[in-house]
This record gives structure tokens, sequence and C-alpha cells, in this order.
């Protein structure tokens, strides 16, 4: 296992590659993209959860349910800026961890990564309201302990591409299927709905912002990802 701050070793443009092939087949499958997804639900709703506590509001709990789905609920203003940000919180915010995670490695910093990552599951963990959100936090720990303090290193560092890689495009695939169920009806409380509830710009618009934000985060961590390995 490797100490906090020591760097990571060299990495090969073939594992950047590999990686990034594998996280995206990942995302574009079918029953295996429904089983990771609990990875993105999970990112979601921390996503909420931080930007309501930044904004001052009371978090009052997670709950995330076997069909991918979750909800993160705080006490507040029912509207205004804190609402608009709490709500706009949850999609992008896989994609700007997968950010964050290509900052670090493209820095050296994987242990660091595997922290943040620990950090994060403990602090949903302590949140999360229902028995199946306390499954999926937990199983997800696991696998995150096991590889941090069984793996090799080369195990390790194919882990971590991979997961960051998989939240830059992970991150994408909801917002398009969020725009595929508004289509159907199938999504008349989405967040995107509620924004426009908030705000007054169409829910499509918000869809599209969505859509934006996360190409882009795809677009910039990638390119982290890409460049060190690339000279």
């Amino acid at each position: 296992m490797w100490k906090l701050f020591e760097t990571q070793p060299e990495t090969s443009v073939s594992i950047v590659a590999v990686t990034g092939a594998a996280a995206l087949l990942l995302v574009l499958s079918g029953s295996p993209w429904r089983l990771a997804r609990h990875v993105v639900t999970i990112v979601h709703e921390a996503g909420h959860a931080l930007v309501a506590v930044l904004v001052g509001r009371r978090l009052r709990g997670i709950r995330l349910h076997s069909d991918t789905s979750g909800v993160t609920v705080s006490r507040g203003k029912p509207s205004g800026p804190g609402m608009v940000l709490t709500t706009l919180a949850g999609y992008p915010a896989p994609a700007l961890l997968g950010v964050l995670f290509a900052v670090l490695l493209s820095s050296g910093w994987m242990a660091i990564l595997l922290g943040i990552a620990a950090a994060l599951l403990l602090g949903v963990l302590v949140m999360v309201r229902n028995a199946y959100g306390v499954f999926a936090v937990v199983a997800s720990a696991a696998v995150l302990a096991g590889v941090a303090l069984l793996a090799p290193p080369a195990v390790q560092a194919a882990f971590v591409y991979v997961m960051t890689w998989f939240l830059l495009f992970g991150g994408i695939r909801p917002v398009f299927e969020l725009q595929l169920k508004r289509r159907r009806g199938a999504a008349r409380d989405s967040d995107a709905d509620q924004l426009a509830r908030l705000t007054g710009v169409p829910a499509a618009l918000w869809v599209l912002i969505l859509a934006v934000l996360t190409v882009t985060c795809l677009i910039v961590g990638g390119s982290l990802l890409i460049e060190p390995v690339a000279r």
C-alpha cells in the first residue's frame, strides 16, 4: 500500500488508453452499466448534499435505491440561489469529481485520490437513511479498500484510472437518459424540471446546460489524463 503523500510510478500511454476504453465500454454497456451506475448515483447525491451544506441548508439524509435512483433531503428556503445551486449540483458532480481525480493523477497523487474517494464514501454512509443505501455504499467501500490495501501498485494504478475515466464518461450518460425520460413524460420531477420551476428557465435548456458541463469536464479531465503520458 502506498503512503499518503508518496507519488505514483510512471504511467504508460497504454494504461491510460486501455483504462479509458474499458471505462467507455462500461458506460455504453447494458447490465454492467446498470450495476456500475450505483457509483454515479452515490456521487450525484453527494453533490446535492455537499452543496446543500455549503449554502447553509440543513441536510436531513440521503436515500439510495436499487433502481439506481436516489434522493437527498435538505431543509431551508424552498427557493432562491441556495436551492437552485443544491438542485443543480447533482448531475455535474460525477464529472467534476472525475476532473479532480484527473488533476491528482496528472500530479502524481494517486494515494491522495484513494483517500478522497474513501472520505466521500464515509461522508455519504453517515447520511444514508435506508438499508439498500447502506449496502450500496459499504459494497463500494469494500471494493475501494480491497484495492487500496491488498492490490499491487500496477493494479491500483489501473483501478484508479478506470475509476477516473468512468466518472468522466459516466457523468454524461445520465444527462442523456434524463432527456429521454423527459420526452416520454417519465421524469416530471427531475432535477431539470425542479430547476425550471425555481428559475423560470425551460427544463430542456437546463438539460442542455448539464450536457455542456459534463462534456466539458470530459474534455478537461481527459486532457489532464492524456497529457503527462503523451509528452
